[in-house]
């Protein structure tokens, strides 16, 4: 029978182990703190910033939100970045993006500073992640790789497949299978839009990581009997619904759960895990910060 990886459990999980590490800093007199940066009226982006708030909020991390007006310069954007940086009591900066056109999200993403950056993207904590020192592991392939584990699979001398190359899950996450260390050993191949006969590669994989930001392109037929497959895809796809519209994966799960031994559902499935590590980020962030050794699940 397939496993249904519940992402909502895991993650809520790991936010109740977080308690440990969030009480030794409390007990050495540091509250961790993470600001987050919204340069948008995007109602999507609003409500991720929200519930990241509210998250914080359950596990006593202390949340700044900081607001920004769209049409403002870039240079206030990168000025405020700059004061949190200053700012001794902030340990974690998230801007969330898409940021406006007229912003460069590369500039962005370098201002921040690197000891601050819970989300593992400035170019030094990329540099160490490749080299097998991460500072901080980005969100989403890190609870990916906590899901595998839940899940019991044991990723040492697995086939692994990535489809999709973005700096933000693809790459990081091919680099996390491959890395010698837990939660790696894995044999792993990256697939992209030019991949010639992709199915050819998925029907390989014992472990199937679909990140590609196309609905439902992985079905049944590209998956091989018993493989661990994980949606990361999150596509609003019109339906008809009181809404409108209803959230699929890139994995078309009916027809996947099929072959699968484990799958992960969209929504429930990785995207409670990305909010997740980010609080385990920054949580981290502050005690290396504030030189506390804490106990992080």
């Amino acid at each position: 029978m397939t496993e249904i990886i519940d992402g909502d459990a895991v993650a809520q999980s790991i936010r109740d182990d977080l308690a440990t590490a969030i009480d030794q800093l409390a007990d050495a007199g540091h509250t961790p703190t993470l600001a987050t940066v919204l340069m948008s009226d995007d109602p999507a982006s609003e409500t991720y910033v929200s519930m990241k708030q509210s998250d914080c909020e359950e596990v006593g991390i202390e949340a700044l939100d900081i607001e920004i007006d769209p049409e403002a310069d870039a240079e206030e954007l990168y000025d405020t970045v700059d004061e949190l940086n200053a700012d001794e009591n902030v340990n974690g900066i998230l801007v969330q993006m898409p940021v406006p056109d007229h912003v460069s999200d590369r500039q962005v993403l370098r201002a921040i500073d690197p000891r601050k950056d819970v989300d593992g993207f400035h170019p030094e904590n990329v540099g160490r992640l490749v080299a097998g020192d991460a500072r901080y592991k980005p969100c989403t392939p890190h609870g990916i790789q906590k899901l595998i584990d839940a899940a019991g699979v044991d990723t040492e001398g697995k086939e692994a497949v990535v489809v999709g190359r973005s700096d933000i899950v693809g790459k990081p996450m091919a680099n996390l299978l491959i890395q010698k260390a837990p939660g790696g050993n894995a044999t792993t191949t990256v697939c992209h839009s030019r991949t010639e006969d992709l199915a050819a590669k998925t029907r390989e994989a014992d472990i199937l990581v679909a990140a590609a930001g196309v609905p439902e392109m992985i079905d049944g037929e590209m998956v091989k009997d018993g493989a661990t497959v994980i949606d990361v895809g999150i596509n609003r796809v019109d339906a008809d619904t009181e809404k409108g519209y209803e959230l699929v994966g890139d994995v078309d799960f009916e027809s996947a759960k099929s072959k699968a031994g484990a799958i992960t559902p969209v929504p429930g499935g990785v995207g409670p895990m990305t909010r997740a590590m980010l609080l385990y980020n920054t949580v981290k962030a502050a005690g290396l910060q504030h030189d506390v050794a804490v106990d992080l699940p």
